[in-house]
Parts: C-alpha cells; structure tokens; sequence
C-alpha cells in the first residue's frame, strides 16, 4: 500500500498575536493555529509522527522526503488557503466567516418537517422566505430523503418536488443549491435559476454528474458516503475513518479537477450521519480542521442528526436544536466556511455572538510591557 501523509491542525490561538506571530490563518477562516501533527500511515498503520509549530515547518516538512514531502508542502500551502468567494447569481457569499445554508426540504417523508413543505407550497416559500430573512446566505432544496432506510426516489418525481422551490426561491433573489445525487435534476434546476450543486455521492452515482457540472460552471459540494449505489450509507466499515475519508474526498476532488471541473468551485463535505456510526461521527467531528488540507472550502451538516440523539436520551429530530448548535460551533471553531442547517435563525445568532468573540480577541489582547 502507498503511504499517505496527513497534516492535522492541533493546537490553536485566539489570534496571532497571543503566538507572537507564530499561528496561521486557517483556510481564510477567523482561527488561528499553531501547532500541527504530520502523519504518515502505511498499511493502515503510522509509521512517522512529528507534532511542530510554525517555526519547524519547513524542517517536518521535509523530513519524509521524496513525493510525501511534496505532498506535506501542498498540504501547509492549502492549510493556509484563502478561498474566493461564492458568485451564486446575483448573491456573493463570502468565506471568511461560517456562513450558513438553510434546509429546505420537499419530500414526503423528511425527518425534520414531516412532508409539511412538499404538501403546502405556500408553507415552504414562507420558511424559505424566513430563513433568508434570519440571514441563510444560501437555501439548499432537497427532494430525495437520504436518511437510512430512506427509499430512493423515482427522478421524475424528484424534479417535480424540487422545480416549484427552485422557482420561488428564486423569484426571492436567493442563492440556491440543489441536494440531488441525479443529473437530471440538477440539470433541470440549474435551468430555473438554481446555482450550486450538493451532490451526496461526490458525484459518483450518476456518470452524467461530472460532465454537467464541468459544462455548466456552477460549484459543487463534494460529500463523503461509503455507498455507490442506491443506499448511500452501505458499506461503512472503517479501520481509520478520519484518514479514509480524507482519501477518498481527496480521489474524488482530483477526479473532478481531472474532468473539467475548476479547483476554485469545489467544495468538500465529511458527511457526517452517511454510513458512519457514533464514534465515526465524533471522530470526524474532532478532525475537522484536517480536512483544509484538501484545499477546498468546507461545508458541515450535522444538523439535527441522528448523533445527537444517540448522545442525549434519543430526542426526536425537532428537539435537537441544542445539540445541533453545539456542533455548529464546533464546526465554527474548525474553520468551516459553511454549516448546513434547519435552525437557521438561532444559528445564525450563535455565529454572530462567536465571530463577536473572535474580532475581539484580534484587537483586545493584553500586551505584557516591554
């Protein structure tokens, strides 16, 4: 098996001047970092660990040698990666703060509304409308339950859920991403004014996917599921999950680059809840600032998911707004650039009170005299 090389963010400062300089912006993002672990794993084992600061970097850096080292120059460079931001229509959504994208849900069976927004369209448009006015910089329209059990969806019947929302978002001036997995769908949303593309299989499922996304310019959420096929979540069966969903978004990155799709409109999410257990997804959750080294900004969505529940006496999706902000926060504090949400006000809030905090400690750092 190839060696594989992973830089991990470990330790972290308020701002660089409580590391007199010696921390580095984390992927454009309002954290800092200071100390970092070089990983190489071969044959799912690691064979060399070096935990450093910014000083050192060059000396670590080095030290496996050969393509690995390159491979660990790529990686600081990307860690260090200041992201453009999104063009979605008329709407710029930038990445130098967590920014928040709202569900919105049209299927008949969705865990978090119960079909309530499929059934009476005049109910989605009012959500969608007030999840824009909270301050979602985007609106991310799903018509096929990805959740486990869920039956696939028939795309005929996924383009007649989605359209109609894609069409009064729209008329709302909003920036809309898709969550579909099927070319058609996207195609056809793409069409009536949608602008990003959140495909849950990395591109994978439909091989019309990387062709359309490449010929039509529009970004795209890369999201990591075990799953080819129709069940999403099968297969999820980890010796490291951490370094295996680092690969494999990695591979699926380089695939898209190499189909025609520019580097600068990917975007990359772990996905937490997809054919992963409770430590799985904890894990991925501690690891999350890893995942800058990919080079591309990152999206989170661990909104009302199962997880929480698991961690909390089993309470039912609309009674896991705590849990969720908790791990909104935690994705804040790793730098993600944008969280995928259902409670899009009261997360909202949390980011504004957060980034308060950040700004702060940038300006009101106690200077020992000199």
């Amino acid at each position: 098996m190839t060696a594989r090389i992973y830089l991990h963010p470990i330790g972290f400062a308020s701002g660089p001047q409580a590391e007199d300089g010696a921390a580095i912006r984390l992927a454009g993002s309002m954290v800092y970092a200071s100390r970092f672990a070089l990983v190489v794993r071969e044959s799912g084992q690691v064979t060399h660990r070096r935990v450093f600061g910014t000083a050192e970097a060059a000396t670590v850096l080095a030290e496996p040698g050969g393509d690995l080292a390159a491979e660990a120059e790529q990686q600081w460079a990307n860690l260090q990666l200041v992201h453009a931001p999104l063009q979605l229509g008329e709407r710029t959504v930038r990445l130098d703060q967590s920014q928040i994208m709202g569900v919105l849900n049209v299927t008949p069976d969705s865990f978090s509304d119960g079909g309530e927004f499929l059934e009476r369209p005049e109910a989605g448009q009012a959500h969608a409308a007030a999840m824009l006015e909270a301050g979602a910089a985007i609106i991310d329209i799903g018509g096929e339950s990805t959740r486990p059990g869920g039956a696939a969806t028939w795309e005929g019947d996924e383009i007649e859920r989605v359209i109609p929302a894609v069409e009064y978002c729209a008329n709302m001036g909003a920036a809309i991403s898709v969550d579909t997995r099927r070319a058609g769908v996207l195609e056809a949303a793409l069409d009536k004014g949608a602008h990003l593309a959140n495909d849950v299989s990395a591109l994978r499922y439909d091989p019309r996917s990387l062709g359309l996304v490449a010929t039509a310019g529009c970004p795209v959420v890369l999201m990591h599921a075990p799953g080819t096929g129709e069940d999403l979540h099968e297969g999820g069966d980890y010796a490291d999950v951490v370094s295996e969903v680092f690969d494999m978004l990695h591979a699926q990155r380089a695939n898209a680059i190499a189909g025609g799709i520019a580097e600068e409109r990917i975007l990359l999410d772990p996905g937490i809840g997809f054919g992963k257990s409770l430590s799985d997804n904890l894990a991925l959750l501690n690891a999350l600032p890893l995942f800058h080294a990919l080079g591309s900004p990152l999206l989170l969505g661990a909104s009302r998911k199962r997880m929480i529940g698991a961690l909390s006496n089993e309470e039912p999706a609309h009674q896991r707004m705590g849990g969720s902000l908790a791990l909104a926060v935690r994705g804040m504090e790793a730098g993600v650039h944008i969280l995928r949400v259902h409670d899009v006000a009261e997360t909202v809030q949390a980011r504004n009170v957060w980034r308060g905090l950040r700004d702060a400690a940038l300006t009101d750092f106690a200077q020992l005299p000199t």
